[in-house]
């Protein structure tokens, strides 16, 4: 299962956790440190333990038989006495290792003294295990010197850990206490702060949410933050074509369903004045078959239109030779030409377009169509394609009548019939495969009568071979 998690549940994740090992570490370091402190304290009181005793310590005897004589007092214990918790053991060993004093038992030290102790004195401080129980022992080398001998003595004082762990215990519990509380603020501001950043998100989504379904405007930044501007644009930008295609289709709905109604009822009328006999048999069946090929005429270049704002919305394109899909229509439409006998002039040049093919052929077919209908029988009829200086221009001239000023206002808008009728929508279609293109197109009167469409399109640059 994907588990998505909101922004602010990722915000408060990404900044508690850090936060909280933060604090996790920073409570473990102080516990260190305070155990440190006290373990000085606490080590400090064993060394004075263990110096009373050593100043307590004299030599008897002369030579090889002087010995150590100990006399521990009460003093050297007192300050363990307010605490009946905490128990401690001495031992002190002569020159020679010898016991002189105390707890036989005391594990012996076989340690070294540090070479920069924290304090001025031979002492030596570390854990051991004394009658099945942890104690911190300290070792003091005492130099004893008197009229009949000297030397060094070993003064061994260990303490159990009652009292250290008590407060070891008390120290964990307040720092946990204050960490806690730090916490708890940070959480408290984190929380705050969160809230307060996620709020424009939150007002959005509600915005969008009560929108109606057909609502496609622009989504109003009020309040957003800076991060948010980006997203926005983008989904503005994403809706604006959102509602540029459903009004193209809805244009096109719209558009389809008044012009092929005319057609079919023209159809219907045309079967049932047959029907009653009105005409004859074989002047019905060539109007409907005429009535027949405009209506398919329609419904194909509607379909074209579409298929231009498919193209449109699909974005980059292969890259086709012009020149060739020129050559194509020019064939196809032969047939036509020899027909009204003109007398037709074709010059192309390779000429790469970014396009599909499709479109070239639908524009050239378009343009060559219209000159072909609306040419004098047996007049020139000419299609040069010329590429130079990054661009493709297309030129197809006749001898027709031309246009008049208020058809070239209006003759790319869609169903504005231009000269000798037709279904208005050729040159709409070649508008919109040109506009999609990149290129221009224009239809000019000619000089001494006729028309020439002029088509302009940009060349692909670097083609594939």
């Amino acid at each position: 299962m994907n588990l998505r998690l909101s922004l602010r549940s990722q915000l408060l994740i990404g900044i508690l956790v850090p936060v909280l090992l933060g604090v996790a570490i920073n409570t473990a370091s102080l516990y260190r440190q305070a155990l440190r402190a006290a373990d000085t304290a606490y080590d400090r009181t064993l060394l004075a333990s263990a110096k009373s005793i050593g100043e307590q310590l004299a030599v008897v005897g002369r030579g090889d038989a002087a010995v150590l004589q100990a006399n521990v007092p009460y003093s050297a214990l007192e300050a363990f006495e307010a605490d009946n918790r905490s128990r401690l053991y001495y031992k002190v060993s002569g020159f020679r290792g010898e016991m002189v004093s105390g707890f036989e038992d005391l594990p012996a030290w076989h340690g070294r003294i540090p070479a920069k102790g924290p304090y001025a004195a031979l002492v030596d401080f570390y854990d051991e295990r004394y009658r099945g129980e942890p104690v911190r022992m300290a070792v003091l080398l005492q130099p004893v010197a008197g009229p009949e001998g000297r030397g060094m003595a070993t003064v061994q004082v260990a303490e159990t850990l009652e009292l250290r762990q008590t407060l070891a215990r008390q120290i964990l519990v307040d720092t946990l206490w204050r960490q806690a509380a730090l916490l708890a603020v940070l959480t408290a501001v984190v929380l705050l702060v969160v809230q307060v950043a996620t709020r424009p998100v939150r007002a959005l989504s509600a915005q969008l949410r009560e929108r109606a379904e057909d609502d496609l405007s622009p989504i109003e930044a009020g309040r957003a933050p800076r991060e948010l501007q980006p997203l926005l644009d983008a989904t503005n930008h994403v809706m604006g074509r959102l509602a540029q295609l459903l009004e193209h289709q809805k244009r096109f709905v719209r558009d389809t369903a008044h012009q092929l109604r005319t057609p079919l009822a023209v159809l219907k009328a045309q079967l049932q004045s047959a029907r009653r006999g009105d005409v004859e048999p074989a002047q019905a069946l060539a109007e409907v078959a005429h009535t027949v090929d405009r209506a398919t005429e329609l419904a194909n270049q509607m379909l074209a239109l579409a298929k231009v704002e498919q193209m449109r919305q699909q974005g980059d394109a292969p890259v086709s030779d012009w020149a060739v899909a020129a050559r194509t229509v020019a064939l196809d439409l032969g047939a036509l030409i020899a027909q009204a006998a003109l007398e037709f002039d074709i010059e192309t040049v390779p000429a790469p377009i970014r396009s599909h093919d499709w479109a070239l052929r639908e524009l050239t077919r378009n343009l060559l169509h219209n000159a072909i209908r609306h040419a004098p029988p047996g007049s020139p009829l000419t299609l040069r394609l010329a590429a130079r200086d990054g661009t493709a221009e297309l030129r197809v001239e006749d001898r027709g009548p031309g246009l008049s000023a208020e058809q070239q206002a209006r003759l790319f808008q869609p169903f504005a019939a231009g000269r000798g009728g037709g279904t208005g929508l050729g040159l709409a279609i070649c508008h919109e495969i040109v506009r999609t293109l990149g290129g221009s197109i224009a239809l000019v009167n000619r000089e001494g009568g006729g028309l020439a469409a002029v088509v302009r399109l940009p060349l692909a640059q670097n083609p594939a071979p």
